[in-house]
C-alpha cells in the first residue's frame, strides 16, 4: 500500500529515551522521506484534562473479510520486536534491584529492604505476563500460518479444477470441496487475524504541540483531526504570546489495528465561515510498538514547515494496572534517595525480625 511508509528516528527530546519521526505522506500520493529539525513546542497544560477513551472492548472492530497475510506478517514482527524490548527493559530493572537488595543486605533498614522486594515481586509478575502474552501472540500466528498455507493449497486445487473439463460428476464435486475449503480457510484467517488484532494492546498517544518555525504567530486557531479505523480524536488549540500553546483535549487511548493508518488532517481556523485545510496525512504505525515512550514528529503540509509532535506510549495490554517502564524508574529513583539519606547515620545491628527478612529475602 502506498500508505506504509517507515518513519525516520531522530532525537527530539532529551527526557524521551527513544524517538522517531513520522514522514506524513499524502493519502492520494507517495511521497519521499522529510528531514526533521529538532523541535520542543510548549504546550500549556488546562486544568481537568483528562485521558479521553472513545472506544471500550465490547467495540471492537469486526473481523475482516478478506485477510490480510502480508500486513500481519509486518505487524507481528514489530509486535515480537517490541515485546521483546519490553522484557529486556523490566528484566535489566530486575536485576538492578536484585543488586541493590543484595548490597544494602546490612547497610539498611526493614521498611527499605521491604519496598525494594515489593518492587522485585511485582516486575517479576509483570514479566510472567509478558512471557505468557507473548507465547499467545505467537500461538495465534502459527495456527494463522496453518491455515494460510491450507488456504493456499485449496486456492491451487480450485486453480486446477477449473482450468480442466469440468464434465465428469467427480470432478465438479472435487471443484465444490475445494471452494468449500478454500471459503473455510479464509474465514478462520479473519477470525484468527482479529483476535491477534485484540492482543495488541494500546497506544497512548499525548498531544505536546505545533511547530511552525516563522508559520504559528499569536491568535492563530487550529483544529486537528485524528482517525484511526473507527477510533477519532478531534482537538482545538490556539497560540498565545510567547509562542505557548492551549489545547482543549491532550492524551487519547488508541486501539492497534492491523491494516489501518493514523489519518491526521490539521485545519486552520480563521473565521466562522473560513477555515482552511493546512495538510492531511496517513502515517504507519506498527513502529510504535517500543519499550519506551517515542517523540513523533509529522510533516503536516508538503514543505515540512508545520509539524505536530506527539508522544507515544504503548502498553502491551488493553489494562493500566500493570507497571510500565516509566513507573518503574520513578520508583527506583525514589528508592536511591531513600538509600541515601539511611546511609547518613551508621547501620544499626540487626534484630532477630529483620535477620529472618533478610534470609527469606536472599
Amino acid at each position: 500500500m502506498s500508505l506504509s511508509v517507515r518513519p525516520q528516528r531522530r532525537v527530539l527530546v532529551t527526557k524521551i529515551n527513544r524517538s522517531q519521526s513520522f514522514a506524513g505522506v499524502n493519502s492520494t500520493a507517495d511521497r519521499p522521506f522529510r528531514n526533521l529539525s529538532p523541535f520542543t513546542p510548549t504546550v500549556s497544560r488546562k486544568t481537568g484534562s483528562r485521558v479521553s477513551r472513545m472506544f471500550s472492548m465490547s467495540h471492537k472492530s469486526p473481523p475482516p473479510k478478506v485477510p490480510q497475510p502480508n500486513r500481519l506478517d509486518e505487524v507481528y514482527e514489530a509486535l515480537k520486536k517490541g515485546l521483546t524490548a519490553y522484557l529486556e527493559v523490566h528484566q535489566l530493572e530486575l536485576e538492578k534491584l536484585s543488586t541493590q537488595i543484595r548490597e544494602s543486605k546490612r547497610n539498611s533498614r526493614l521498611g527499605f529492604l521491604y519496598d525494594l522486594d515489593k518492587q522485585v515481586k511485582s516486575i517479576e509478575r509483570f514479566l510472567r505476563r509478558l512471557e505468557f502474552h507473548a507465547s499467545k501472540i505467537d500461538e495465534l500466528y502459527e495456527a494463522y500460518c496453518i491455515q494460510r498455507r491450507l488456504r493456499d493449497g485449496a486456492h491451487n486445487m480450485v486453480k486446477a479444477y477449473s482450468s480442466g473439463s469440468p464434465g465428469s460428476r467427480e470432478a465438479r464435486e472435487s471443484l465444490a470441496e475445494a471452494s468449500k475449503g478454500y471459503k473455510e480457510y479464509t474465514e478462520n484467517m479473519c477470525l484468527l487475524e482479529n483476535e491477534l488484532e485484540s492482543q495488541l494492546g494500546e497506544f497512548h498517544v499525548r498531544m505536546k504541540g505545533l511547530a511552525g518555525f516563522a508559520r504559528l504567530c499569536a491568535g492563530d486557531q487550529y483544529e486537528i483531526f485524528m482517525k484511526y479505523g473507527r477510533q477519532r480524536w478531534k482537538l482545538r488549540g490556539r497560540i498565545e504570546v510567547n509562542s505557548k500553546q492551549v489545547w482543549d483535549s491532550e492524551e487519547m487511548v488508541f486501539l492497534p489495528l492491523v491494516t489501518e493508518f493514523l489519518s491526521i488532517k490539521v485545519t486552520e481556523l480563521k473565521s466562522l465561515a473560513n477555515h482552511v485545510v493546512v495538510g492531511n496525512v496517513s502515517c504507519e504505525t506498527k513502529d510504535l510498538f517500543a519499550a519506551l515512550p517515542q517523540v513523533v514528529a509529522v510533516d503536516i503540509n508538503d514543505l515540512g514547515t508545520l509539524k505536530l509532535s506527539l508522544e507515544v506510549t504503548w502498553n502491551p495490554f488493553d489494562k493500566d494496572d500493570q507497571p510500565s517502564a516509566a513507573s518503574t524508574v520513578n520508583k527506583a529513583s525514589t528508592v536511591n534517595k531513600r538509600f541515601s539519606t539511611y546511609n547518613q547515620s551508621p547501620p544499626d545491628t540487626p534484630s532477630l525480625r529483620e535477620q529472618a527478612f533478610y534470609v527469606s529475602v536472599m
